[in-house]
């Protein structure tokens, strides 16, 4: 699999373009800015985007999807928790536990509540990659303060999913670079706090 980071907008969000090495398949995770951008790297490489993966409702990971969506003529996935606070349109409502697959590999949609009720992280195992959106981040968590975020789920979610990764999977963050997760487990102060804390 490649990855395309792209990154827009006062706070620095991340979107990534996910295709496969040998083909023309594509995803896009959270959109958040920079359309342009997203629809230039496509065109120029010939990518056909199947969807676009909605991490959580955040207008900063999702501002551009309808856009992109109509341009692409593609679906948007995000988990039902998360339409309530979400205008733009939904095509694909996820729970968590779906499959999805670029040029034959495996990606599974994780339900990982905590920043908001409907987070979900994408996880391709062959790749040994998980985009994470606002879970956790390299040196910190999403905040749980916000509507529908909750510090109890995100325990849970820490706890009963990403703490089972193993060091050498990536994770690709909404904010802030990509590490290992044994990164995270050595230098993320409030991951491992969270985590201790069970």
């Amino acid at each position: 699999m490649n990855i395309e980071r792209i990154i827009g907008g006062s706070i620095e969000a991340n979107g990534y373009i996910l295709y496969h090495k040998d083909g023309t398949d594509a995803y896009v995770v959270d959109p958040g800015f920079s359309h342009k951008k997203y629809l230039a790297f496509t065109a120029e490489r010939g990518l056909r985007v199947h969807g676009i993966l909605l991490t959580h409702h955040h207008y900063d990971h999702t501002d551009k999807a309808d856009i992109l969506r109509n341009e692409w003529d593609c679906p948007v996935y995000m988990h039902r928790e998360d339409l309530p606070y979400y205008k733009g349109m939904v095509d694909i409502v996820l729970e968590g536990g779906e499959t999805l697959t670029l040029g034959g590999e495996t990606i599974t949609v994780l339900h990982t509540p905590g920043h908001t009720g409907g987070g979900v992280c994408f996880y391709a195992e062959r790749s040994k990659v998980v985009f994470t959106g606002d879970t956790v981040f390299n040196v910190d968590l999403g905040r749980t303060d916000l509507p529908g975020g909750s510090a109890a789920r995100m325990r849970d979610s820490l706890v009963g999913v990403v703490d089972r990764w193993s060091n050498d999977i990536t994770i690709y963050p909404g904010h802030g670079d990509p590490c290992t997760m044994k990164y995270v487990r050595e230098v993320n102060s409030e991951y491992i706090e969270m985590v201790s804390a069970v």
